[in-house]
């Protein structure tokens, strides 16, 4: 069936440059075919921006799926994945870190990442979103000090966006108290 359709780079090229033109179709195609999933996370290199917006949109969908499927993945979504200046990158791979169930050096790095992220005085609005997200959930479940993600929050309270400002605060509400510290395996 996939080997008559167009390559997947193909068919996410093109359209409007804001949409995400035949990206469910290539969701469904690869959640029903996972062999074509390597195809799909070497769109992520494209030279062309639109490309990798929508395959990282694309492999945020099926992450939500089938997070297992993105393990062999992690070296280079922790390396050079994140690496990509890209906005839209940026964000999926946030979403992406809190669906992979990784390990505590994986973590240690998801957690720089989005550290940098956050630090970057001109952070992106979703990108902002997406990185405190996934922040809070690892301290939530433990496995990161909530004492290292409240100054980041902290400092999304100054971002340029109301919606980054309003996010923060909830998020710093929402994160357990800093007696939890040293009881998960990376905290």
């Amino acid at each position: 069936m996939a080997s008559d359709d167009p390559a997947l780079r193909a068919r996410l090229t093109g359209g409007k440059p804001n949409s995400l033109g035949e990206v469910p179709q290539v969701v469904s195609e690869v959640l029903v075919n996972p062999q074509l999933l390597p195809e799909l996370y070497d769109c992520l290199c494209s030279d062309d921006q639109w490309v990798r917006m929508r395959a990282g949109d694309a492999l945020e969908k099926i992450c939500r799926v089938h997070p297992d499927w993105f393990v062999p993945y992690l070296p280079r979504l922790l390396g050079d994945v994140a690496e990509i200046p890209q906005a839209s990158v940026q964000w999926h791979l946030a979403q992406m870190f809190g669906e992979i169930e990784i390990t505590d050096s994986q973590r240690s790095r998801a957690v720089a990442i989005l550290t940098a992220n956050l630090s970057d005085p001109h952070v992106d609005w979703i990108v902002a979103s997406h990185c405190m997200e996934t922040l809070t959930q690892f301290a939530s479940a433990g496995t990161v000090s909530p004492a290292t993600v409240r100054p980041l929050l902290e400092r999304q309270l100054q971002h340029r966006s109301n919606a980054v400002k309003k996010r923060a605060a909830k998020l710093l509400l929402q994160l357990p108290a800093d007696d939890h510290a040293g009881k998960g395996p990376n905290a």
